[in-house]
């Protein structure tokens, strides 16, 4: 039975505002504005997308590969929208990502620097993971060191912080991600407190600094409560081959239900510190979110900035793609995933009348705590048209996806209701 939203609904019929404007919404509606918004290559990839200009821009975009075959490192991916070439950052349409365990080639790529030498080569020889500072046992830690742990396989969401960050209006700065910097790879490692209690944390350890083999190094780290949850992972394969270049070899870290950020590729030292890590990637408006409510446009001050961490609950809409045609009375299958950081799916409610009503989808548990779950639900149109599907996703403490993006100054954590559009013919 619908669930009625009638006081939810963003679109009051007093202003008749765009929709479009308000919400983040799988149709290009303005030429100009997406051009300005991620420029014009970027752009022309994405338009391609939704069936308004060519698949990629004037020619093929290729990251820095110091030399080696842009084709070995399997980049760019097939039908991956290119927002730079270097650093080189790419995503998928939310429509190439329906599969429950995400093939490599449809994963993203987001990058702040070039992709290290050893991981172009993918030459392990040599390689060490440092562990040091409050520890009593300071350790360097060979690919064999961590291949002889326990292994551990789960299939995890990994998320861009930024991504969603072009519905963020006023717009901000930074790579315009759409909504497919996102995936959810089955990724094979050791548990992270493994390697952690070999080299015997201190009682004094507070923080992780995570250190790469990218130059200079992108900098990040996670409390040390976080560090030792059995379900952080040194990852060391992605869907049961060795990582690619592009997704951190020879290791990486896996911090599930946390941002992108904080899953450090290329993974060479680990610093126990007694304090919160202050790199220059940890203070800031960097990877900061403002501790209350900001007026759009306004950033708070720097000190009323706090670091961010896990995941906020989100749906994506994988099926039907934008812009389907359907016939009335005749049954669509609507599905994708949703997921939540830390906490859990409880519902999913999807409509067709924008928010006027609401139907409850059926929800698959995932395969394990931190992968995503699915959805699904049956639709039927009563009469030709225009329509969009949306999509809300639900937490298990009553958090749900807003309407329209709040804003804070960076674009992080965008977690907008999903729309698509449909035209239902008779």
């Amino acid at each position: 039975m619908p669930e009625s939203n009638r006081g939810q609904s963003y679109l009051p019929a007093e202003n008749g505002a765009r929709a479009d404007e308000l919400a983040h919404f799988d149709r290009i509606t303005s030429r100009r504005h997406f051009l300005a918004t991620v420029g014009k290559g970027a752009a022309l990839a994405g338009l391609g997308v939704f069936g308004a200009g060519p698949s990629c821009s004037e020619g093929p975009v290729q990251p820095a590969t110091n030399g080696i075959d842009p084709t070995v490192i399997g980049l760019p991916k097939p039908d991956m929208i290119v927002h730079s070439q270097h650093p080189f950052n790419g995503e998928f349409p939310p429509h190439l990502l329906a599969a429950d365990v995400t093939p490599t080639a449809r994963h993203f790529v987001r990058n702040n620097g070039s992709i290290p030498e050893r991981a172009l080569r993918r030459d392990a020889q040599g390689w060490h993971l440092t562990v040091d500072g409050e520890v009593r046992n300071q350790r360097a830690f060979s690919l064999d060191d961590l291949h002889s742990l326990p292994q551990v396989t789960l299939k995890v969401v990994l998320e861009c912080a930024g991504n969603g960050r072009s519905a963020f209006a006023p717009t901000v700065g930074g790579t315009q991600w759409i909504r497919g910097a996102v995936a959810c790879s089955e990724w094979t490692g050791v548990r992270l407190r493994d390697v952690l209690q070999a080299a015997e944390v201190t009682e004094k350890a507070v923080y992780l600094a995570n250190y790469g083999e990218d130059d200079p190094p992108f900098s990040r780290g996670i409390p040390i409560e976080k560090a030792m949850d059995e379900h952080t992972l040194i990852a060391l394969k992605m869907n049961g081959e060795p990582l690619p270049a592009a997704h951190g070899f020879p290791a990486r870290l896996l911090v599930p239900g946390w941002i992108g950020s904080s899953m450090q590729k290329w993974l060479n030292r680990i610093w126990v510190r007694d304090t919160v890590h202050d790199s220059d990637k940890m203070t800031g408006y960097s990877y900061r979110v403002p501790a209350y409510p900001v007026e759009p446009g306004e950033p708070p001050p720097e000190a009323d900035m706090v670091i961010a961490t896990s995941w906020i609950v989100k749906s994506l809409i994988a099926a039907p793609q934008a812009n389907a045609t359907v016939q009335v009375g005749v049954p669509l299958s609507a599905s994708g995933h949703a997921w939540a950081g830390e906490r859990n799916v409880a519902k999913v409610l999807v409509s067709t009348d924008l928010g006027i009503q609401w139907q409850e989808a059926e929800l698959t548990p995932p395969a394990n705590k931190y992968a995503w779950y699915g959805w699904s639900a049956e639709l039927t149109f009563a009469s030709k048209g225009y329509y969009e599907i949306w999509a809300r996703a639900f937490d298990d403490a009553g958090n749900a996806q807003p309407f329209r993006q709040p804003w804070n100054p960076k674009g992080y954590l965008g977690n907008v209701i999903h729309r698509v559009p449909v035209v239902v013919s008779a």
